[in-house]
């Protein structure tokens, strides 16, 4: 069966049409796939063949011209991969081994690589169709950060940050690293389909889902003492850890939520873990609502799994919205672009970004508490990007405001290129419809 996905052909003043309920996508199936168009728009059945697909391109409906998109896409991808190494990139050839070519993402403010990193470039590079990129950072990713020992409490997982080196820094897992290593692989096998080895990559996907769901539950040493660490989802709540371990293993992150991942998983991962995912993305999306602030829609960082504020013992401000939670306004509007499961998620776009103007597009910074007090932090880049793809599911008069805003920020560049880089070329190509689902079912017989 050959890949495909599910697109809309939408004009640019036809946006808000599209979020409205005009052109809503009203259902995606397993398998072949239905799109009924409201308004008296003729439904159409997509088969397994079928590639062509527009998403919305939000930044032409801002102004830009379709070229010019494009251009600033290659362009961010030109210099955070392949710019200067002092000032530019964040992507690093390493040297090669039996599996070829190694490549690392690099946190230069933190001097680490980190599995968030590593796998948001995979994404990035399974997007922009760049497979010697995406296979050069799985390489380097299961080679230095993947744990295979049975008696380690992160086998089956990845440490979360390690020295360009490949000396651990902390051997635990971050389960979002995991989330986007899961999604990655199984479009990486949509698009190129599998090779031999570790490149074999919905096995690869496979191994590493039944993983976060089954894995045992296993005490053992790492460079930080002995731990005891379980699975990265939990059985009953069907809700992502925070950690594996066991300490603080019934906390979460709201930005770890990734529902729209979960429908992927349901439909190209093994059929016996279907209905369990499925479950997953509702318990997410439900959680979206418990955990936002119902005035400004601002999430905190860590939380406990009813959607409430967690202030960890070692980081105090983790109750509030910070970094990580700058994440969740993106992870539910690429959820309601891609699924359109739950129109909750415009509400919340439009609170979140409601907020923000309130505040002052200029104004705005990046750190507050979740009833809206400024705790600083300027405006950042990565902020900004967020808060337009928060556009993706808003319907008010002035949310291509953010699209803007995101369009006339310059390419990061210096201290803190990693982190404002990565968000920055999601945004982009969130809000230029070029994030975008590679699926092939799984044959549910």
């Amino acid at each position: 069966m050959k890949p495909f996905s599910i697109e809309l052909s939408v004009k640019p003043h036809l946006i808000r049409g599209f979020f409205t309920g005009a052109g809503k996508l009203r259902q995606i199936c397993l398998g072949l796939s239905v799109v009924c168009l409201a308004a008296g728009c003729q439904s159409m059945t997509l088969s397994p063949n079928t590639t062509s697909k527009t998403y919305p391109n939000l930044l032409v409906a801002a102004g830009a011209t379709s070229e010019q998109v494009n251009k600033r896409i290659d362009d961010t991808f030109q210099q955070l991969f392949y710019g200067d190494a002092k000032n530019q990139a964040v992507y690093f050839a390493a040297t090669k081994n039996a599996a070829g070519p190694l490549a690392y993402i690099m946190d230069i403010n933190s001097n680490d690589v980190r599995s968030e990193g590593m796998s948001y470039g995979m994404m990035i590079a399974v997007q922009l169709n760049k497979k010697a990129e995406f296979d050069a950072l799985w390489n380097w990713a299961k080679t230095y950060m993947y744990h295979t020992q049975a008696s380690h409490p992160a086998k089956g997982f990845f440490s979360w940050s390690m020295k360009p080196d490949g000396t651990p820094l902390d051997e635990m897992p971050a389960p979002d690293g995991e989330e986007y290593f899961i999604t990655a692989l199984y479009f990486a096998s949509a698009r190129w389909g599998n090779g031999e080895g570790i490149y074999a990559y919905s096995n690869e996907a496979d191994q590493l889902l039944m993983n976060v769901r089954h894995r045992e539950t296993i005490t053992g040493p790492t460079i930080r003492g002995v731990v005891t660490a379980a699975n990265l989802f939990d059985e009953q709540a069907h809700i992502v850890r925070f950690t594996p371990d066991i300490k603080n293993a019934a906390r979460t992150d709201a930005s770890y939520h990734l529902p729209a991942f979960y429908e992927v998983w349901a439909r190209m991962g093994p059929v016996s873990e279907r209905d369990y995912w499925i479950e997953a993305a509702r318990t997410s999306r439900d959680y979206f609502i418990k955990a936002a602030h119902p005035k400004t829609g601002l999430t905190p960082d860590y939380g406990n799994f009813d959607g409430s504020a967690w202030a960890a013992p070692w980081n105090a401000g983790s109750a509030d919205f910070r970094y990580d939670a700058w994440r969740t306004a993106m992870n539910w509007s690429m959820d309601w672009v891609w699924w359109q499961a739950d129109p909750r998620q415009v509400e919340l776009s439009n609170r979140l970004q409601t907020f923000f103007l309130q505040q002052g597009m200029e104004k705005y910074e990046s750190l507050y508490s979740l009833d809206g007090k400024k705790i600083g932090g300027g405006q950042t880049t990565g902020i900004v990007a967020m808060n337009a793809t928060a556009s993706l599911a808003a319907n008010h008069p002035q949310r291509l405001e953010f699209v803007k805003a995101l369009w006339n920020k310059p390419i990061p560049a210096g201290k803190y290129r990693y982190y404002d880089g990565m968000l920055y070329m999601f945004g982009l190509l969130h809000t230029s419809g070029n994030y975008r689902l590679w699926l092939k079912p799984r044959n549910s017989n």
